[in-house]
């Protein structure tokens, strides 16, 4: 695995060394030994996935708030999305700062979000999945969205979203 890093501190995009050959491709894409090597979380808790029929469909911006805090590690199954982290930890050099990466099903790459971060993603074609390895199980009581256009952050999304839930149309600006 090949780790390149963001414009958010801690934050990692993921690239697979796959193996080709007359079979097909073979790839690790994720190793507890290799994560703990880098100091980064090696141990998951929960497996989540996203299936979304529709191209233009946005979740998030979405974290948990301590002791529930969750690192993330996210990748597309199925299509492609646009894949935000958003660093909202204020002790951070990278506070506030944010990364999107488009993470491709073909490609087998994904995004590292560290704890503390906010996480959020917009599909780029029908019929995407998203499959995430979460550090933290759901808790309803820690959980904390904020617009995914809240110009404090100034993401660069790709498009504007055609598919959003009312939570997170209706999720308020930041306050830190």
């Amino acid at each position: 695995m090949r780790f390149f890093e963001t414009a958010v501190a801690g934050a990692y995009h993921i690239e697979p060394d796959p193996f080709v050959d007359e079979r097909g491709v073979f790839a690790r894409t994720f190793c507890a030994e290799t994560f703990a090597e880098k100091g980064l979380v090696e141990r998951f808790v929960q497996t989540n996935t996203s299936f979304n029929p529709r191209k233009g469909t946005l979740r998030g911006l979405h974290w948990q708030d301590p002791p529930k805090g969750e690192t993330k590690l996210v990748r597309a199954t199925r299509g492609r999305l646009f894949d935000v982290v958003l660093d909202l930890r204020p002790e951070s050099p990278t506070y506030l700062a944010h990364a999107g990466v488009e993470l491709d099903a073909d490609r087998r790459n994904a995004l590292y979000v560290p704890v503390g971060c906010a996480h959020g993603f917009l599909t780029l074609s029908d019929d995407t999945e998203a499959f995430y390895l979460v550090s933290e199980s759901y808790s309803p009581d820690h959980a904390r969205a904020a617009r995914w256009d809240d110009r404090a952050f100034a993401i660069a999304w790709p498009f504007a979203p055609t598919v959003i839930s009312p939570r997170d149309a209706t999720a308020e600006d930041f306050t830190p």
